[in-house]
């Protein structure tokens, strides 16, 4: 018999709030968190605009050790995390550790510290790298220091499948669980790449939006799109089997009940252009959790606010949903926050889970004139209360990776 699988406990840093409280009540009023880049000098960089995490004091929750040891993405990862155990009310003494595990993956990992090191490569030499180099940069850096953190001795990994790997770690812990392996997981994703390096290559492959006015640089579905903006962040899960949650009488957040996961198989970094393998995840995980696909009350869009991928998503989803589709209320959380790579899907999920819990869909801001083809219900501009039962999260990544998340509203 297969397990039930619930969250318990949620943590976020992101561009609009370092913590999963703030971080929502702004994604409901439309807050932008998108401004001038402070972190780096953006001279002679096209783009001038991201999405990054503002006023967080990381050494009120990692001591100055800890810090210099970590790379961000390492960093968010572990205060997400922190909260999301609190959240929870997790008692670690009354857990058994070896059915504890942690998925929780990053897009491209230690930017900052690839970047730090080869600049000190090339001015001081071999002998000046640092011996923490490989520890802080590698992607399971973030799900290796949680489970040290925490004590969890079950399956340690990290997903990469670019930027639907929030989505996809999440999707593989609520297997892990659902299939008796695990009682109970941290899981999500984590991101810090607003480098010049970073920058430069999404910039060079016109991924990015260049826009010189911040309101306008990530709208996602608008017919004026022209590319994504960088954020950075975490977003974490404390997910767990019913029966351990109800035995620890945890409060439950919401209920995992479908996950599909496909890949295009068509391009590198361009989704396939009629969604037929995204629309199929989508199908997936609505049909895992044996419901219709006219009871999805809601999709997170990965909606990037790039040309192609708005498109080929809206063609997704009515692939998926087909008639169905234009009644069902989308929103692009990117709109507000840019495009968090490994970090988006986790930070959308808990958009998802807290829609669900407050009967609240948040807007796509920034959103001024429609397109042809892209003629769904966008939710543009302003929020709007509404009877909500499932929410599907949409991630799309490049490769062609694809994954989908439905989750159920706790009664």
């Amino acid at each position: 018999m297969k397990n039930r699988v619930v969250i318990t406990g949620m943590g976020a840093v992101t561009p609009i709030g370092n913590t999963e409280t703030e971080f929502w009540e702004n994604a409901k009023s439309g807050k932008l968190g998108i401004d001038t880049i402070k972190s780096i000098d953006t001279e002679g960089l096209d783009v001038k605009f991201a999405g990054e995490v503002k006023n967080l004091d990381i050494e009120k929750f990692l001591d100055k050790k800890e810090c210099r040891r970590l790379d961000k993405f390492t960093q968010y990862a572990l205060i997400a995390s922190m909260e999301a155990v609190e959240n929870a009310k997790l008692d670690l003494n009354q857990i058994d550790k070896d059915r504890f595990a942690v998925i929780v993956g990053s897009g491209i990992g230690g930017f900052n510290t690839n970047e730090k090191e080869f600049k000190t490569l090339h001015t001081k030499g071999i002998k000046r790298i640092s011996p923490m180099y490989i520890p802080m940069t590698i992607i399971n850096a973030a799900a290796a220091n949680i489970a040290i953190k925490f004590g969890a001795r079950g399956m340690c990994t990290s997903v990469v499948t670019a930027c639907a790997t929030g989505t996809n770690s999440i999707g593989d812990a609520y297997r892990h669980i659902k299939d008796g392996y695990a009682d109970i997981a941290i899981t999500g994703g984590c991101e810090s790449s607003i480098t010049p390096i970073a920058i430069a290559g999404f910039t060079n492959m016109r991924a990015l939006s260049t826009s010189k006015n911040k309101t306008k640089a990530s709208i996602p579905f608008d017919k004026d799109r022209g590319g994504f903006v960088m954020g950075e962040g975490a977003g974490i899960l404390v997910i767990e089997s019913l029966e351990h949650a109800k035995k620890r009488g945890a409060n439950i957040l919401a209920e995992i009940v479908g996950y599909g996961s496909t890949c295009d198989a068509y391009h590198i970094t361009s989704p396939s252009p009629e969604g037929v393998a995204a629309a199929n995840a989508m199908k997936n995980a609505v049909k895992e959790a044996n419901v219709k696909m006219n009871d999805v009350s809601y999709i997170n869009a990965h909606g990037t606010s790039t040309y192609y991928n708005d498109l080929y998503e809206t063609r997704a989803i009515k692939n998926a949903f087909g008639e169905d589709a234009k009644n069902i209320p989308i929103s692009s959380t990117k709109s507000m926050i840019g495009h968090l790579l490994g970090a988006a899907g986790a930070v959308e999920s808990i958009i998802c889970v807290r829609a669900l819990n407050e009967g609240f869909i948040p807007p796509t801001i920034g959103y001024t004139e429609s397109e042809e083809e892209l003629d769904l219900d966008y939710v543009p501009n302003k929020g709007r209360c509404a009877d909500l039962k499932y929410a599907l999260n949409n991630s799309l990544g490049f490769g062609g990776h694809n994954a989908c998340l439905l989750f159920k509203k706790w009664d």
